[in-house]
């Protein structure tokens, strides 16, 4: 008996066709995490979704992206509803996406992050908003539990940095419907009394549930609105809560938090020691140049002869004397035979020195003079001016 061979193509083909009559894989509600997650630029989504242990890979085509309410991101725990079916070419099965939603988890984070934005954009994450923490505080506020560790801890590194702190404890709920508003009641509570330098809210790691109250609006808004400076101190380091935006400062873990708003008072001790004796050995230092300085000054020539500078000055002013001196004659010299000049000129066509050579001017009564006879008339006084006095006479 000879049994012909199947190709790949057909037994990929095969295969699908068996998906494709179970009615149960064309219609799949399945939840799971995304990873790899790509937002191709054709408009398609290509995508892992996992558990635990298993994993399938999917796609959600152009034509069914429009309608996501949320922008799919990986680590977000989805609920997927789509067909199971197999891809001929690669011989793999995958699901073909036709609408996804967020799954608990995946719902809070998109409440997060549409939150955080709307906070960003009204300013309250804006630095120039945020007050400084004080150097040295007297009384802290803390924001917690009553029971557990994080109000131990806060006591112990507190008091081991600074026995005389003063701690002044808000008992609140920190996780749970409700806590938010209590959170925030706490923190308009120390702003009514004014008791406390600084205010802590804190509470210890958890799931993002866990740490739901400090993602609350009414907790931002609380801290926000403080007038009192307010640090944040809110699950593991590697936790992000609203409430670390908001605040004046975000500590990584309430112990670090204590540490943030409580000096440690010997250290402090120990850097004013360093200071003292840093400032002693300038203090010295300024002593020895100031005296320096002064032997310096005591010796100089100013001091052993002060009349020599004196006579200094006064061969200087008598250079300047000598100098002034013949500027002057110089430029009187130059002046006067500049004036010579001139005055030689303007001598030359003076009308005296045609006088000298015994010409004469006449003039008429009105001292205007006569150039021609047709200015006189018989009976007319004239003034006949000679280079050493007048003659007066008479047209006849």
């Amino acid at each position: 008996m000879q049994i012909n061979p199947m190709s790949v193509t057909e037994l990929n083909k095969y295969i699908k066709n068996k998906f494709a009559g179970d009615e149960f894989l064309q219609n799949v509600l399945i939840k799971g995490e995304l990873s790899n997650f790509k937002n191709h630029y054709t408009g398609h989504m290509y995508f892992t979704l996992k558990d635990e242990t298993s994993l399938i890979k999917g796609i959600m085509f152009k034509t069914y992206t429009s309608n996501l309410k949320f922008v799919p991101k990986d680590g977000m725990s989805v609920v997927i509803f789509g067909t199971v079916s197999v891809f001929e070419r690669d011989g793999q099965y995958q699901i073909y996406c036709k609408d996804m939603m967020l799954d608990g988890m995946g719902a809070l984070y998109a409440s997060y992050e549409e939150l955080k934005n709307k906070l960003e954009k009204e300013g309250l994450f804006d630095v120039s908003h945020k007050k400084k923490i004080p150097m040295f505080s007297d009384s802290i506020g803390v924001i917690t539990s009553q029971t557990g560790a994080v109000i131990r801890d806060i006591i112990n590194v507190s008091t081991r940095r600074n026995p005389n702190v003063n701690i002044k404890l808000i008992p609140s709920a920190v996780q749970g419907e409700g806590a938010g508003e209590k959170i925030a009641k706490a923190i308009r509570k120390f702003n009514e009394l004014n008791n406390v330098d600084v205010i802590i809210i804190a509470r210890g790691g958890g799931s993002l549930e866990d740490l739901w109250p400090f993602n609350e609006e009414v907790v931002a808004r609380a801290i926000y609105e403080s007038n009192l400076p307010v640090i944040s101190a809110v699950g593991h380091e590697t936790d992000f809560s609203i409430s670390d935006f908001v605040a004046d400062l975000r500590a990584p873990t309430p112990s670090a938090a204590a540490e943030l708003a409580v000096i440690d008072v010997n250290e402090a001790k120990w850097k004013l020691q360093n200071y003292k004796n840093s400032l002693r050995v300038l203090l010295n230092r300024k002593l020895e140049n100031m005296k320096n300085r002064y032997e310096r000054c005591k010796n100089s020539v100013i001091f052993t002869n002060p009349y020599l500078g004196i006579q200094n000055r006064y061969q200087l002013i008598d250079r300047y004397i000598k100098k002034l001196t013949y500027v002057t004659s110089q430029k009187y010299n130059m002046e006067k035979n500049k004036y010579t000049k001139l005055v030689s000129i303007l001598d030359s066509i003076s009308p005296l020195k045609t006088l000298e050579r015994g010409y004469s001017i006449v003039q008429n009564e009105q001292s205007k003079v006569i150039k021609s006879i047709s200015d006189v008339n018989k009976g007319d006084k004239i003034k006949v001016v000679l280079k050493d006095g007048n003659i007066d006479a008479e047209i006849i």
